[in-house]
């Protein structure tokens, strides 16, 4: 009996004494939440990292180092010698890259991204217009931990299509893929906080234009369907009144499809719009069909128009950022896609954009 007794003690104490020998481990360890990448004048990256504090005893509520390095590989080793903790990579959730690093390219800090096996590829993928490291190390005072308000609001935002998500998977999944270049939203710094700067538009990985953020809702019309979002349109004056509406509670399909005369393709994209009137200022009476019916072509001729204008931009920046690429290549045989050169076909394709608008309510009034 005092053998078991004794047994059961040490088990005891070796549990305890193995619990704190785990807790300690973790107090040791930085948790990277957050990177950034620039270009310095010289060349070379600069790179900063941040970490939140586990100690909640502590006044400071996270930790930032900054280096400037050759590679990333390099700068890891450099961050390493200036933290007291043991760098961790397996809770980074947000990688911002400098606008003027993107537009020389950012594959092969993606790629090295994706070979660290402990790196999620859910890690989200942001350009910042300015000085990435400086927007991630910068104090706001209502956001002690930038990283995580960083998150938050790519995380609101592309809920209600302000901008795209686009994790590490997303990004490479569309640098491969044919047909198709990869996207990324834009943040910058305003001093007291941080806002969304519109959608970078990439060719293979350099980032070569951009999207204002009021375009987004216009961008998530041609790429795809979804079921929220919120836009405000200007629809020019009547009567001398100038006239706006804000569509709310928005739900979206767009259908593609490609005909091709003599071997040229002419791609045909449909996009069909529900939502709500929030807000209407202007002479309709929009309470009865008639009234109703004028604002939905009214707001269908906006978005074409402004969808045609994006897809003018596209074209001649020579970015397929809506996957047009891919109808045409699925609507060819392989070889017959192989043999075509499509992004030089790409600028002068034609693009026939159709919006209908149906308006479901206006405010509580149910149609």
């Amino acid at each position: 009996m005092v053998k078991c007794i004794l047994i059961a003690s040490v088990l005891g104490t070796s549990i305890i004494l193995s619990a704190c020998s785990d807790r300690r481990i973790i107090e040791e360890i930085g948790f990277i939440q957050s990177a950034s990448y620039d270009r310095s004048a010289d060349g070379q990256l600069i790179i900063a990292i941040s970490i939140p504090k586990a100690d909640s005893g502590s006044k400071v509520s996270r930790e930032e180092f900054l280096t400037t390095a050759r590679s990333a590989k390099e700068a890891r080793i450099t961050l390493s010698r200036q933290s007291q903790l043991t760098l961790a990579s397996g809770q980074l959730r947000n990688v911002l890259f400098g606008c003027s690093l993107a537009r020389l390219g950012i594959w092969e800090h993606i790629d090295s991204l994706v070979r660290d096996t402990v790196i999620s590829p859910q890690v989200r993928i942001t350009l910042v217009d300015g000085d990435a490291a400086k927007l991630l190390t910068r104090q706001y005072k209502q956001h002690p931990i930038p990283g995580r308000y960083i998150e938050q609001l790519l995380e609101k935002s592309s809920r209600n299509q302000t901008v795209p998500k686009v994790t590490l998977h997303d990004f490479v999944k569309e640098y491969y893929e044919e047909g198709i270049d990869p996207v990324a939203p834009i943040i910058r710094d305003k001093g007291d906080h941080v806002e969304i700067g519109g959608i970078g538009l990439f060719r293979d990985d350099r980032y070569v234009a951009s999207l204002h953020p009021e375009e987004a809702l216009i961008f998530a019309f041609l790429r795809g369907k979804f079921n929220q979002g919120e836009i405000i349109m200007d629809l020019g004056s009547r009567n001398g009144i100038k006239e706006t509406a804000m569509l709310s509670a928005i739900n979206s399909k767009r259908r593609i499809t490609v005909n091709f005369d003599q071997g040229v393709p002419t791609v045909y994209c449909h996009a069909r719009i529900q939502g709500s009137i929030m807000e209407y200022n202007g002479t309709l009476k929009i309470s009865d069909i008639h009234g109703r019916h004028q604002l939905e072509t009214q707001i269908a001729q906006n978005v074409t128009e402004r969808a045609n204008k994006m897809i003018r931009l596209m074209q001649n920046n020579g970015v397929d950022s809506l996957g047009i690429g891919r109808f045409v290549r699925n609507s060819m045989s392989y070889s017959g896609w192989k043999s075509l050169d499509w992004m030089a076909k790409y600028p002068e394709v034609k693009v026939i954009v159709n919006v209908s608008v149906f308006i479901k309510d206006v405010g509580k009034l149910k149609i």
